[in-house]
């Protein structure tokens, strides 16, 4: 791909296709016809092919051979005029910085080692002409729809490993991957009957030649050592101690005796007076066991991780060969710049092109769902500011790397470095970031006020993408392998602007819809094995991160299972006391961990490396089979085998999914790509290829144009996209739906957590913002739990889901739902102050212990739950109170929208209004925005407050005898009023002052539901002793 080429956008379904020119025109090229050189005026002189001799394809400066080589030799190696690198030519010397290049030289055959991804690319070029897609003509015959390979001819396999049979068979390359030797009687078995004497010996160094450890093996060589530590795995389990998990779970089984026993006392011993509350009571603690169950037994195997990132460099990254590392696509997605600042992506961007990873093997895309001027703009300064930003990450190992959060950190940023420019270079980069700061807020300013033509381009072009709702794809290479160098002329990681079509009258699938876009798009373009996907406002903050997660994906062992590696989600500028429990550090610390040691932690919507395979809807490869018993006859031998045979049965019924991945020629003989994967040659060749790559003869513009291709809106259309394939459509929270149907096929996810954190984001710390996102989050959920994916009786085929994975989908499903039981039990202790009545009978010395084992019970739980996982007593607490504080307002809400849009058809959305905020550390904290979310939490909070001022007053009126029984009831109703403590604090403000329409509408409820409860008068006397009329007043 050459970097600043234009921007290209069209239409397929339109035959449209322009490349504008925006911000970056070719470089002109020297005139050519001189033959002398304008370095020492000698003769320029020609190849031996009898061409001029240029040393410079950028510019074509005149140069000759001599003078071409003292420069790369002695010199800058970069070209006197453009400043570009000088790139090897044929038959020069190497010098230092060449082993990066991938040009083709007069060495490429210096060492004959087997590719396997090259001949992957050379079978998935073969398949661009077997004429799968449109276009073809009438003269195609019968098998002219599919390539060979899915005609049922042979080919080249596809798996990108190395075939054990060297030879070919009947002029054609064998399709299977061999894992043992051919037997006799087979094709191609005579390499191995050539020599029946010794052939054992040429057999083992075959074997040590495929998996890269042919040669010498003498004791006393000093890298063996190195040689071993590369062998070891890449990752480890490291268990909870015994010590410290044992005692927790004796605990939870001690806890679930107890609250069966406690559940039957309460059924067992009814209120008769207040029969209403009691069964109201009982129902809701019922749904609260049940919601325990659901939540705390898939924590029951914790486990952390270990990774060795020296020994996948040494795997991996060896010392004068090519760098084996795999490539990775990164992910970055956009909607509006206006609510997601152009300079929050722009960090983004910036800390991904730093990463510490090979430069090569890195592609960025940048998709922006809104085709916005601005955001185009933005990226275009990003690119232009990576040049000098890139360099000066990597010269001097700066953490983080993205350079907002870099000059703002408030450590001693001179710690470990020993380079005397560093501080000469950090502050003139600096600088450099303040003047860039100020051409993205130019930008800003410039696009708060559109104009009424329409935005137009530099070059006098209208913006394509003026209507953002009807507007063709685009797409812009800003940096790539041709053009894309920093200033100190290395090469930088790929930039690519994706703008996907939109039209009236077609599905687009908001975020779901823009992450399928990029996976196409990226599968055209760079197709790289593994995917990171980012939010636009989660910057990398441990350059190592996508080191870390190739430590599973690429195991040898483990990573064939892999479908995706889950980082934690960390956050800045966030308060130290967390009131809102933004950190979630409850969920990422302790359930994640539970998850990671079942089948893996769920898709959390960032922060993820998945493998491509795995989003492609393919089933992980099964392992060997094991050798089936010989029957003995016998009952238990006779059902076992019958059983058996039904499970291949159904295996052979079952869809083509569900194949071997051994059997790659019985897979595409049987699938349909064009209905899988669309209408796109290039792009359904690309999914056959498990180790990535593109087709060499592929040039840049027919990529670009089927890139266009695969981002038009109808594209999607009668295929498996958001169904079976990428993110699934179905719901807001996509993320969910996504790891859950990788989940029933069997992969298994890794939950990474490296010392450093791997990515840091932005949370919502002020209270109505905070509403409003868990608000979407648990409509996403409730809108799962009515689709047919839902947990509670989808992926029950195959039994390739376990069951405590199963416990912990249905409980991201059900739990918007315990807000109706919360929130009456939230109103109860109220009532009862209120009413004079209770939900329990009183109660024995005896069933007095079913309370304090339960509440131990509890108590224990938490401790030894925090004990464990590092989570400190006060984030514990803060999540219970954002429990209770989202689940009877977010939650609530969320049911009731749910069930109207499910049932009803009825999209309602709940808004807010933003209102000034302060402008010093933390002032969003205590910024206010309307929202109807407030109303039932402050409703509450006012009745438990008037049911405790009731219940006290009456108990003061009625004499000593009345405090005992009230003990119970304050003691619920001061429960709720905690719980409620960090809500009141943000609806007070920092100046103490509610909004009136907050006050009003809960106000008016509570008198509402008071004067439907009240029975009691606590300022008149009520008469228990003898009646004072009888004998007048002075008696």
């Amino acid at each position: 791909m050459e970097a600043s080429a234009g921007l290209v956008a069209g239409s397929h379904n339109r035959n449209e296709l322009v490349v504008i020119h925006n911000h970056e025109e070719p470089k002109p090229l020297k005139n050519l016809d001189g033959q002398v050189c304008e370095i020492c005026g000698d003769q320029i002189g020609l190849t031996v092919e009898g061409d001029l001799f240029v040393a410079c394809n950028e510019c074509g400066f005149p140069a000759c051979r001599p003078c071409y080589e003292y420069e790369r030799r002695e010199g800058s190696q970069n070209c006197p005029q453009c400043k570009t690198r000088y790139k090897r030519l044929r038959g020069s010397p190497r010098v230092e910085g060449d082993e990066d290049e991938e040009d083709i030289d007069d060495i490429e055959d210096e060492f004959n080692i087997v590719d396997g991804q090259d001949k992957q690319k050379q079978s998935a070029e073969s398949m661009l002409y077997g004429k799968m897609s449109y276009g073809r003509g009438p003269e195609d015959d019968e098998n002219g729809r599919f390539p060979p390979v899915i005609a049922g001819g042979h080919s080249r396999h596809v798996s990108g490993e190395f075939p054990v049979g060297g030879g070919h068979v009947n002029g054609e390359h064998g399709l299977h991957k061999r894992v043992h030797p051919y037997a006799s009687s087979e094709a191609g078995s005579e390499r191995w009957d050539d020599k029946k004497e010794g052939g054992w010996r040429e057999r083992m160094d075959d074997w040590k030649l495929q998996q890269g450890n042919l040669g010498p093996e003498p004791d006393d060589d000093p890298e063996m050592g190195l040689i071993d530590e590369a062998r070891q795995p890449l990752s480890r389990k490291v268990p909870i101690a015994s010590s410290k998990i044992n005692p927790y779970r004796m605990v939870i089984v001690a806890r679930l005796v107890i609250l069966a026993v406690f559940l039957r006392y309460r059924l067992l011993n009814p209120v008769h007076d207040a029969l209403g509350l009691w069964l109201t009571s009982v129902i809701c603690e019922i749904w609260f066991a049940v919601s325990w169950i659901l939540d705390q037994f898939p924590k029951w195997f914790p486990i952390d991780r270990e990774t060795y990132l020296d020994r996948l460099s040494l795997r991996y990254e060896r010392e004068g060969e090519p760098n084996m590392l795999a490539p990775v696509d990164v992910f970055v997605s956009t909607v509006d710049p206006m609510k997601e600042p152009p300079l929050v992506t722009s960090n983004t961007v910036l800390s991904i092109l730093a990463m510490d990873y090979p430069v090569e093997k890195i592609s960025c895309y940048v998709s922006d769902d809104g085709a916005s001027m601005l955001s185009f703009d933005s990226l275009a300064e990003t690119a232009e500011f990576a040049r000098k930003w890139v360099p000066f990450c990597k010269k001097f190992s700066i953490e983080p790397r993205a350079p907002e959060m870099y000059f703002t950190l408030k450590i001693d940023y001179l710690k470990d470095k020993v380079q005397p420019t560093f501080v000469k270079e950090r502050r003139a980069m600096k600088r450099e970031y303040e003047e860039f700061k100020v051409r993205i807020n130019a930008l800003v300013a410039k696009a708060s006020k559109a104009p009424l033509e329409g935005w137009i381009m530099p070059d006098g072009t209208p913006w394509p993408g003026n209507n953002t709702k009807d507007h063709p794809g685009m797409i812009q290479v800003f940096l790539g392998h041709s053009g894309g160098f920093d200033v100190e002329g290395n090469e930088l990681p790929r930039l690519v602007y994706v703008s996907r079509e939109k039209r009236p009258g077609f599905q687009h699938h908001k975020k779901a819809g823009a992450m399928n876009a990029l996976v196409r798009v990226a599968g055209v373009l760079t197709n790289a094995p593994f995917m990171l996907n980012l939010d636009c406002d989660h910057y990398v903050n441990n350059s190592k991160a996508v080191r870390e997660a190739m430590c599973f994906l690429m195991d040898p062992q483990i990573g064939k299972k892999v479908c995706y590696v889950q980082f934690p989600q960390r956050f800045d500028g966030i308060d130290r006391h967390d009131r809102y429990a933004n950190r979630n550090t409850v969920f990422f610390d302790i359930n994640m961990k539970g998850l990671d040691g079942i089948q893996g932690p769920v898709y959390v919507g960032t922060g993820c490396v998945f493998k491509r395979q795995a989003l492609y809807g393919y089933e992980p490869p099964k392992g060997p089979k094991r050798p089936k018993m010989i029957s003995c006859g016998c009952c238990p031998c006779f059902g076992r085998r019958r059983k058996d045979k039904k499970f291949s049965k159904h295996e052979s019924n079952g869809d083509i999914a569900a194949l071997g991945e051994g059997d790659k020629e019985h897979l595409m003989s049987e699938m349909n790509f064009e209905k899988k994967f669309g209408q796109s040659s290039i792009f359904v060749t690309s999914t056959l290829m498990e180790d990535g790559g593109v087709p060499p003869s592929s040039s840049p513009a027919v990529l670009l144009k089927e890139a266009i291709h695969v981002i038009s809106c109808g594209y999607e259309d009668k295929t498996e996209w958001g169904t079976e394939l990428g993110w699934i459509y179905g719901s807001i929270t996509e993320d969910i739906l996504t790891g859950f149907k990788m989940h029933c096929r069997g992969w298994r996810s890794i939950y990474c957590m490296p010392k450093r954190a791997a990515f840091k984001g932005s949370a919502p710390i002020n209270l109505s913002d905070r509403l409003n996102q868990v608000l979407r989050w648990a409509l996403g959920s409730v809108e799962i739990f009515f689709s047919r994916h839902s947990p509670l009786w989808y992926g029950y085929k195959g039994g390739k889901l376990k069951w405590l994975e199963r416990f912990a989908y249905a409980n991201t499903t059900i739990y918007p739902f315990t807000s109706i039981p919360l929130l009456a039990y939230c109103i109860l202790p109220a009532i009862c102050l209120l009413t004079d009545k209770f939900i329990m009978p009183p109660i024995s010395t005896f069933a007095s212990l079913f309370f304090i084992a339960l509440f131990g019970s509890i108590i224990a739980t938490g401790i030894l739950e925090l004990r464990w996982s590092g989570v400190s007593i006060e984030e514990w607490w803060r999540n219970e109170q954002f429990w209770v504080i989202g689940g009877i307002s977010a939650h609530l809400f969320a049911v009731v929208q749910g069930l109207l849009k499910i049932l009803a058809g009825i999209d309602t959305n709940f808004t807010v209004t933003s209102k000034a905020t302060d402008d010093d550390d933390f002032g969003e904290l205590y910024a206010f925005k309307w929202t109807t979310l407030l109303i039932p939490p402050t409703t509450v909070l006012i009745i438990n407050i008037v049911g405790v001022v009731a219940g006290i007053s009456d108990a003061i009126n009625n004499g000593y005898q009345s405090w005992g029984p009230l003990f119970g009831k304050l003691f619920f109703s001061f429960w709720v009023i905690v719980h409620l403590y960090p809500f009141l604090k943000g609806l007070m403000g920092r100046q103490n002052r509610t909004p009136t329409i907050v006050v009003i509408w809960s106000i008016l409820l509570a008198s509402i539901f008071s004067l439907l409860w009240v029975r009691i008068d606590p300022f008149v006397m009520k008469t228990k002793g003898p009646d004072t009329s009888m004998c007048g007043i002075n008696c």
